[in-house]
């Protein structure tokens, strides 16, 4: 379930913000220049990282005033109206001490409040942060490309490449990221918020810092220079400088995201968590197109590959509306992830009639059980379950075990038996069911 966006009152102005997580410590999540906090959730990486997040700690985030689902303004906040911000969303949610977790550009205003608010700060974590303006745009000519940018393509996610360039040529990020861009700030806003934050130079403040400090940067971050994050942990008292190899801006995405995720965890709580160790339960989706091979002998391999990619955007159209997670292809089909077996089945029926209209026909296997994500990828025994399940399905029908069958019951939603199988790798046999099309 999704948490519930709040508002918290600071002053005259309505602050959106979010709660979620059961751990003991609170961690305030402060957001780069612009946000949405319910956008976070459609994109499965940044999802999974928020998630990762609230494992140890009670997560509370929040949109700046002016950005997202917060009081859009006629007067530009300042640094102090900011503060007070963070004051109240953390007043709202009932936390007296929090470590705060500054991402970006929302690092210089966790690092004013850690040094104004010791009482109410127990760690900081700067992550792709910095002091000074001039790490983010060293330039003027770059400042003004990007105002190029806002000024003609804001909203068309064209600008991926700079902020995630191992994501550029994935279209579905790159909706993502445009609907992010629409959803946290207008044009004209992010204009008038980037000119407030060309004044940003905290580096006068940064010895009075007397909380526990982690910085967190990649050497070849592609949009703040990593010396804006060096500056910072040779700076502030005691701080301590975890740089690692990378060049993706945002912390959930690239190679090393959970490695450095759990060099946060492990600063926070004591504890670092096992590489690989992450299980959560989730329904596993596994689709193939039938006869595939015989298929692409028939139409060549130009042919065979635009109809792959056809097939491809269908399926991520449907992913997208229904909140599943790709964690990658199989050559002629998908495997991926949803946090409800309800909306799992859903998509799986939303795909057949869009494909057949393609020539051809697909099956789909789902199971519900505990599954473990790491580099990139998901394992577990119900990742294997599925896969038998659809391997066994029929043309155009999705296949289910009883496990996912009872997790929708009351649901308006058919099945026909199928028995039970013995399926390779799995020590019991398995109650199978078909899902009927909804009338």
């Amino acid at each position: 379930m999704l948490p519930k966006t709040r508002y918290a009152k600071s002053g005259n102005v309505h602050v959106a913000y979010q709660v979620f997580g059961n751990g003991e410590l609170d961690l305030v999540f402060v957001p780069g220049f612009v946000s949405n906090v319910e956008i976070y959730w459609e994109e499965p990486h940044f999802a999974r990282w928020l998630s990762k997040l609230a494992s140890f700690a009670r997560v509370i985030t929040f949109d700046k005033r002016g950005t997202g689902l917060s009081d859009r303004l006629e007067v530009l906040p300042t640094m102090d109206e900011r503060m007070d911000d963070v004051r109240a969303v953390m007043d709202a949610a009932g936390s007296e001490r929090a470590a705060i977790l500054g991402l970006s550009e929302g690092g210089c205003l966790a690092t004013l409040f850690a040094a104004h608010y010791p009482e109410r700060c127990r760690a900081l974590v700067l992550w792709g942060a910095f002091a000074k303006f001039s790490s983010w745009f060293p330039t003027s000519e770059k400042l003004e490309r990007f105002f190029d940018y806002v000024e003609t393509d804001w909203g068309t996610g064209a600008n991926i490449g700079v902020w995630v360039p191992s994501k550029k040529d994935d279209p579905t990020f790159r909706e993502w990221f445009a609907k992010r861009e629409r959803a946290s700030a207008s044009p004209a806003a992010v204009v008038a918020l980037m000119r407030m934050n060309m004044m940003i130079d905290i580096s006068g403040i940064l010895p009075y810092v007397r909380v526990p400090t982690l910085v967190v940067h990649r050497t070849n971050d592609t949009v703040v220079n990593v010396e804006g994050g060096r500056q910072l942990a040779s700076s502030i008292p005691n701080a301590r400088l975890l740089e690692l190899p990378g060049i993706d801006h945002m912390p959930f995405l690239g190679d090393n995201a959970d490695q450095l995720t759990n060099e946060v965890i492990e600063f926070l709580t004591g504890v670092r968590p096992a590489i690989g160790d992450e299980r959560i339960l989730a329904t596993v989706l596994l689709t193939d197109i039938v006869g595939s091979t015989k298929h692409a002998e028939a139409m060549g391999d130009r042919r065979w590959h635009e109809l792959l990619d056809a097939h491809n955007a269908v399926f991520r159209r449907e992913l997208t509306r229904f909140r599943g997670a790709e964690v990658k292809t199989t050559g002629d089909g998908f495997l991926a992830t949803f946090d409800g077996p309800g909306r799992a089945i859903q998509c799986s029926l939303a795909l057949i009639a869009p494909v057949r209209s393609l020539g051809i026909e697909i099956r789909a296997g789902l199971h519900t059980g505990e599954v473990e994500f790491g580099d990139n990828d998901v394992r577990g025994i119900a990742v294997h379950v599925a896969a038998r399940v659809a391997a066994l399905a029929e043309p155009n029908e999705c296949l289910v075990t009883r496990t996912v069958k009872d997790l929708v019951a009351g649901a308006d939603v058919s099945f026909l038996e199928r028995g039970k199988r013995d399926l390779k790798g799995i020590a019991e046999a398995i109650e199978l069911f078909a899902v009927l099309p909804g009338r």
